[in-house]
């Protein structure tokens, strides 16, 4: 199948490209444009509550610093690493990961994949929601369904016309968003600032070593993770001959810039006032929106939607996709549109009817994490075996020299899914099952059920796994 688009050039026409790889010919742009959607999708001030969470593992600043760097560079690395793929390949990450699991095997990650796209769609969207209307009682309108359906109504419009639209419409947006949000969130900054008591954070105790890794194992967990399976989908675009290490630079530093900036200043507040720490912890929106003059509350409403509405786009777009790659024979533009249905029916449900529904969602979105990770680990370390493009052809191809089921990955991913598992922990109903390995292993779950570090060892499992299949690689690539 030709990819096409609908008129090269112009973002206000629907991308009719699939998951067909991209032809040379229509190959565009250069590493650094990755910059503008990567930088818009993660300035969020939600990122400032990481601050405190960091802190109450019990660490000292200069430790929290170093965590918030390290961490938030090394999770978004390995978005970057995976982002390769897209331009050896010219398809979407979950089209890409066919090679490694195989044609029909390549289900069980792009099922997972799918889930978890959709369900960040919709926290997304109920953050923005419920965030604007925290701010606008804060602003003086009556706390009404009102103010929370003319959120919902944009934030909803915003993301599904980016969605449907596609990628040249999405790099457009992103770029302005990024500006815009830029600008108000160094605003912000700067009105807060007063709220600094540089005494008190640097007389904060410091913790042992065991405490710094499980507060970065957490913020890894929480960052760069959750973005990828959608690494290849905004560099699938770029020329084979855009360099590599440009697009894993460009796509880290832009990953990386905004949240490394925002957790800094979230240690300051939350190291600052017991008061602040405790208020980002359990409402950030109000506590953030609470130092605030009231004549800045609106751009801080637009701060807020914009960057919660820049992550939903590129999760809308990349769920998209990944229903296309689990062979639902559908255009691009329409899988989007029924993603937005299913997000716009999950936000309904939560804001309006599910009360206290969020936790148990998180904790779904928490759960489907460790075999995403697990994929993940697989598909880098298969990506740093081949030393070829990928085969276009045999990428839809069951019988092809990819195969349709490469049972080492698929059950090595279930098998780290379940050993994952049971090094997470969740309170809530229907997830108490977790955890089930901290006992036997003589873990501390106090320390460690907090940190998520069953995603990390799924995501190591999954690399090694990955390089088991050394012998195959070679063979594929001296396929005729």
């Amino acid at each position: 199948m030709a990819s096409t688009t609908a008129e090269k050039g112009s973002a206000f026409s629907i991308e009719e490209t699939g998951i067909e790889v991209v032809k040379d010919e229509e190959r565009k742009g250069k590493p650094s444009d990755l910059f503008w959607p990567w930088f818009a999708a993660n300035i969020s001030v939600l990122a400032v509550p990481w601050g405190a969470w960091i802190l109450g593992f019990g660490i000292s600043f200069m430790q929290a610093v170093l965590v918030a760097v390290v961490g938030t560079i090394l999770s978004f690395l390995l978005v970057g690493v995976i982002a390769i793929a897209g331009k050896r390949g010219g398809a979407p990450t979950l089209t890409l990961s066919r090679a490694p699991f195989g044609v029909i095997g390549n289900g069980l990650p792009g099922i997972v994949s799918y889930l978890l796209t959709v369900g960040w769609e919709i926290v997304l969207v109920v953050n923005a929601t419920l965030a604007t209307n925290t701010v606008a009682v804060r602003m003086g309108a009556p706390d009404s369904h009102v103010t929370k359906i003319a959120a919902f109504l944009v934030v909803v419009g915003v993301v599904v016309f980016a969605g449907i639209l596609g990628f040249d419409f999405i790099m457009k947006i992103q770029t302005w968003l990024t500006i815009i949000l830029g600008v108000i969130t160094v605003g912000y900054i700067v009105l807060t600032f007063k709220e600094i008591d540089m005494s008190a954070v640097t007389s904060i105790e410091g913790g042992d070593w065991k405490a710094v890794l499980g507060a970065m194992i957490m913020l890894m967990t929480g960052l760069g993770l959750g973005w990828v399976n959608c690494a290849a989908d905004y560099s699938r675009y770029l020329p084979r001959s855009a360099s590599g290490k440009g697009i894993v630079g460009w796509t880290t530093f832009a990953s990386s810039a905004a949240p490394i900036v925002l957790i800094f200043y979230g240690l300051l507040l939350a190291g600052s006032n017991e008061e602040i720490a405790a208020g980002v912890d359990a409402d950030p929106i109000g506590t953030l929106a609470n130092m605030l003059p009231t004549g800045f509350l609106l751009l801080f409403i637009l701060v807020t939607m914009g960057g919660l509405i820049s992550g939903a786009v590129l999760d809308i777009y990349s769920s998209g996709l990944t229903l296309l790659s689990l062979g639902i024979p559908i255009k691009r533009w329409q899988a989007v549109l029924l993603d937005g249905i299913l997000m716009i029916l999950g936000t309904i449900w939560i804001v309006w009817f599910a009360g206290d529904f969020i936790g148990p969602f998180q904790a779904f979105l928490i759960t489907l994490g460790v075999p995403i990770a697990a994929w993940a680990g697989i598909f880098v370390g298969d990506l740093i075996l081949r030393k070829k493009d990928y085969d276009e052809t045999d990428l839809f191809t069951p019988s092809g020299r990819y195969g349709a089921v490469n049972w080492v990955n698929v059950l090595g991913m279930l098998a780290l899914t379940v050993i994952g598992w049971g090094l997470v922990t969740s309170y809530v109903d229907g997830f108490t099952w977790q955890g089930y390995l901290f006992s036997p292993l003589h873990l501390d779950v106090e320390l460690w059920g907090g940190t998520s570090i069953g995603v990390l060892v799924a995501l190591v499992g999954g690399i090694l796994v990955g390089f088991l299949g050394v012998g195959r690689i070679r063979k594929q690539e001296t396929h005729d």
